[in-house]
C-alpha cells in the first residue's frame, strides 16, 4: 500500500511538472508582448457613396491567383534609366499614401467600385533619371502578364499603384502585392501582381491582351477591339 502511495506521488509530481513546461513552451512560442493580428474589416461606404466588395470580382486572370512572398519581393523600375532600380514591399509603401474611390469596369461587362489606398506611380519613379527618348512605360506582372501606356499617362495623372482595397491589404486573388488602379482605362489596363516597371521608347508595345487583338489604349468608351 505504502509502495502505491509514493507511485501515485510520483505520477502526480511528474504531470505537475509535464504541465509547468507545456505552458513555458507555450509562452516562449506566444510571448505576451506579440499579440496575434486579426484580420481587419471591410469597408462597405466611404464619404457617403456605397462600395462593391472585394468578393465581387470575377476571376479571369490569365494563371489564376498568384501567391507572392512579401519578403522576398522586388519591385524592378528599369530600360531606359540611369540603372535599374529594386524596391523592397516596405520601401514602396514608404512612399506617401493616397486613397480614392474608383471603378473598374471590365470588358466582360461587369464593373465595381472601390476604395483603393497606394502610391502613385509618378512618386515611384522619381528615383530614377528618365532619358528623352522614353515614351512608353511598361507593367511587368509575376505570372507572365504586361500592359503598357503613354509615359505621359503616367506622368500627367494621379495614377495608383494600390496595396489595400476597401480598408483591407489587397488578397493574392486580388493582385498581392501591388495592382494598378488605371483610371478610366478597362480592367485588362489594371495589371495585378505588379513585379516591373519599364520605361521604353517601343510606342507600339503590346501587352498580353493587346497582342491577341485587345486596344493598347484600353479607354473607357470606346472599342476594346482593335
Amino acid at each position: 500500500m505504502k509502495k502505491n502511495y509514493w507511485q501515485i506521488i510520483i505520477g502526480v509530481c511528474f504531470l505537475a511538472v509535464l504541465f509547468i513546461l507545456i505552458y513555458l513552451y507555450r509562452g516562449f512560442l506566444y510571448p505576451a508582448s506579440s499579440p496575434i493580428e486579426l484580420a481587419g474589416v471591410e469597408v462597405s461606404e466611404y464619404e457617403g457613396k456605397d462600395l462593391s466588395s472585394i468578393n465581387d470580382f470575377r476571376e479571369n486572370s490569365i494563371k489564376g491567383p498568384q501567391y507572392v512572398d512579401k519578403e522576398s519581393y522586388r519591385l524592378a523600375i528599369k530600360g531606359l534609366t540611369d540603372g535599374e532600380k529594386y524596391l523592397t514591399y516596405d520601401e514602396v509603401l514608404d512612399h506617401q499614401a493616397y486613397k480614392k474611390v474608383v471603378r473598374l469596369n471590365c470588358v466582360e461587362g461587369w464593373s465595381v467600385d472601390i476604395l483603393w489606398e497606394g502610391v502613385l506611380v509618378k512618386d515611384l519613379i522619381d528615383i530614377t533619371k528618365i532619358p528623352n527618348s522614353a515614351n512608353t512605360i511598361i507593367f511587368r506582372a509575376y505570372d507572365g502578364y504586361s500592359t503598357s501606356f503613354p509615359l505621359s499617362y503616367i506622368l500627367d495623372n494621379d495614377i495608383m499603384m494600390a496595396y489595400k482595397m476597401n480598408g483591407l491589404t489587397l488578397p493574392p486573388e486580388r493582385g498581392f502585392p501591388f495592382q494598378l488602379v488605371a483610371e478610366e482605362k478597362y480592367g485588362y489596363k489594371w495589371i495585378k501582381w505588379i513585379t516591373e516597371i519599364e520605361f521604353s521608347a517601343e510606342e507600339n508595345y503590346r501587352g498580353y491582351w493587346e497582342s491577341r487583338g485587345y486596344s493598347n489604349t484600353g479607354d473607357l468608351g470606346e472599342s476594346f477591339f482593335d
